[in-house]
């Protein structure tokens, strides 16, 4: 276990972005997340649990829900299990935001805009990519989603209240000298934190400081550091896991191929030895073949 908490843990992401008490980290991530389109100047942390509106409804837990200065809803996910129907998910989460906007009795349907970030520890789409789930991809490559409502054809947003931003963390892989923006070192800091010996970045922004602080082992509460700890194990162990799966995977693959790449060759050398007029008994000695396999071979 490092000097700073592993963020992607449930308390360890909560800690640092969920607390009223220091939701100028928040702030200040925001910002940066969305530089040079919009300021948040405060926010407040709202209630995560959402409460279906009939029996037969599904209750829904955001790991953070806030609302801005200019009521602006935002949650804020962290996904560290890879899921078939996650973009499902989170539009249902969205929705959901959307939806408990409305006003009973007479209203003009204005709704306040709607913002979903997804911090997720693998890669969507991956039957369409090349590598493993927690494989890190190259330096160029695009970690960061933003989905909007916009035209089809023109590319022109059509309404921008309803926002999506993933950002896979597999594919940032650039190191502390590369990062080029505020945004990208806060994602270098939060993907590496775990494993950092110091903070980076403080003589360029105060609030790297700030996240040394609250992030450190050392400034947690016994409680604080007993639930942690407990949240870490059972992370680490579910890594582990996968990655033994993984491993065990790959390895019956190439079993089975050598294998299945014994067995064409055992069948092309009995094949050579049929056309050169050898008996069945000696290309079945020869080769292990019964006499059926050999009398199949054309």
């Amino acid at each position: 276990m490092g000097r700073f908490i592993n963020p992607f843990t449930d308390f360890g992401f909560k800690h640092i972005f969920g607390r009223e008490m220091d939701k100028d980290v928040l702030i200040e991530f925001l910002n940066d997340l969305l530089e040079g389109e919009h300021v948040i100047k405060d926010l407040r942390i709202l209630n995560n649990e959402r409460l279906p509106e009939t029996e037969q409804g599904r209750k829904v837990i955001f790991d953070i829900h806030c609302e801005t200065d200019k009521g602006e809803r935002i949650i804020i996910e962290m996904q560290n299990r890879e899921q078939p129907n996650f973009k499902d998910r989170a539009l249902y989460y969205l929705s959901h935001s959307v939806v408990e906007q409305g006003v009973k009795g007479t209203w003009d349907y204005k709704l306040a805009a709607v913002y979903g970030v997804f911090f997720l520890n693998f890669t969507l789409d991956e039957e369409n990519e090349t590598g493993g789930n927690r494989i890190a991809s190259g330096k160029g490559e695009k970690f960061r989603k933003d989905i909007i409502l916009a035209d089809r054809e023109t590319g022109q947003v059509f309404n921008p209240k309803f926002r999506q931003i993933y950002i896979e963390l597999p594919r940032f892989n650039k190191k502390e000298e590369e990062c080029e923006t505020d945004f990208e070192r806060w994602i270098y800091v939060l993907k590496h934190m775990e494993t950092l010996e110091r903070m980076p970045f403080k003589a360029r922004k105060a609030i790297f400081e700030r996240l040394e602080r609250i992030g450190s082992m050392a400034n947690l509460t016994p409680q604080q550091r007993a639930q942690y700890e407990a949240e870490w194990k059972m992370y680490n162990d579910y890594y582990n896991t996968i990655d033994f799966a993984v491993e065990k995977g790959r390895k019956k693959a190439m079993e089975e191929g050598i294998e299945k790449g014994m067995e064409k060759g055992k069948r092309s050398i009995a094949l050579n030895l049929k056309k050169m007029g050898l008996s069945m008994e000696q290309i079945s000695e020869a080769t292990g073949l019964s006499f059926e396999e050999i009398k199949a071979l054309e």
